[in-house]
């Protein structure tokens, strides 16, 4: 079974920071692109940041782009966002997704996190 479990949501006031952590653990041999996404009340769910396995260039909602940074520990099988500057419309319940193989020659699959809230007050 894999599992991805988040942390560090909460409570902040506008232009403060949170730092969400997201750890893969289970049968996971290889996490290909590992990202974060949210989904606010009444609203669809939207990505917020990816990053894939090979170093590449992360890709940033515009909402996001210049305040939250993404990053990830191969070793660990985690993924981080760094979330500066927030803004009351940052808040929503924020998800960790990885596309990932169970073995060498297992199909590539995708999972999700529960979710951790982010509540940005004024």
């Amino acid at each position: 079974q894999v599992q991805l479990v988040e942390s560090g949501g909460g409570l902040v006031q506008a232009g403060g920071s949170l730092r969400l952590s997201c750890a893969a653990s289970g049968s996971v041999s290889s996490i290909e692109t590992m990202a974060w996404y949210r989904q606010a009340p009444g609203k669809q769910r939207e990505l917020v940041a990816s990053l894939t396995s090979g170093g590449g260039s992360p890709d940033y909602a515009d909402s996001v782009k210049g305040r939250f940074t993404i990053s990830r520990d191969n070793a660990k099988k985690s993924v981080y966002l760094q979330m500066n500057s927030l803004k009351p419309e940052d808040t929503a319940v924020y998800y960790c997704n990885a596309d990932l193989r169970t073995s060498w020659y297992a199909t590539r699959r995708n999972f999700w996190g529960q979710g951790t809230q982010v509540t940005v007050t004024v």
